[in-house]
């Protein structure tokens, strides 16, 4: 029992090193012009270049409005998106809208799912940094089973595979990213059990 359990945590080590390394290059990619869609969601936190992405991707009319999913709720609206963001007065009034609700990204796929029900957009432009995109890919879909989430990743240094290989910081934000991607992947896994195919993919 003892060489089973050794054996057992040396094929789980290897498995997780191997998982890690996969999420880690496949995080590291350039985002696709998208077609335009519905809206536009960009989750705050990390980097600022998120929310100015997704104001850029307005500006570009990717989408007819853009929501700003976890603004600090001490945070004014004239110190994100005038200070912050130098965003047209205009734009920022008819077509911007900041939610305040989320604190964490499963609270983002919630604040999200409110908003884009109520507006009944069925394809939306997901604006998050690249190693943040699949945890908040996966929790949007499972939220919003009935709308199309189009990637949009923002580049960051901390996917640099020079950067991830050789520094202990970087591959530990990458590492706990991939953690958290995991236990979301296994909670779909555990939601799904006893489904026939046509219930898992339908709208929950």
């Amino acid at each position: 029992m003892g060489r089973l359990l050794t054996w057992a945590i040396i094929i789980g080590a290897i498995a997780f090193v191997l998982g890690f390394w996969n999420f880690a290059e496949r995080v590291r990619v350039l985002a696709e012009e998208p077609e335009r869609a519905d809206g536009i969601v960009a989750l705050t936190g990390g980097s600022l270049e998120r929310l100015s992405t997704g104001v850029r991707l307005l500006e570009e009319r990717k989408g007819e409005r853009l929501l700003i999913s976890g603004v600090n709720r001490i945070v004014t609206d004239e110190e994100l998106l005038d200070a912050a963001l130098n965003v047209d007065p205009q734009l920022a009034e008819c077509c911007i809208d900041l939610g305040r609700g989320a604190e964490d990204t499963l609270g983002n796929a919630a604040e999200t799912a409110a908003w884009a029900r109520e507006r009944n957009y069925r394809r939306l432009i997901l604006v998050t940094d690249d190693y943040h995109m699949p945890r908040s890919h996966a929790e949007l879909s499972l939220a919003l089973p009935e709308v199309e989430i189009v990637p949009y990743p923002v580049r960051t240094r901390w996917t640099d595979p020079v950067l991830w290989r050789s520094d202990l910081g970087a591959a530990s934000r990458i590492g706990a990213e991939y953690v958290k991607y995991l236990v979301i992947r296994g909670r779909e896994a555990v939601l799904n059990l006893g489904k026939s195919e046509d219930e898992a993919a339908a709208p929950v």
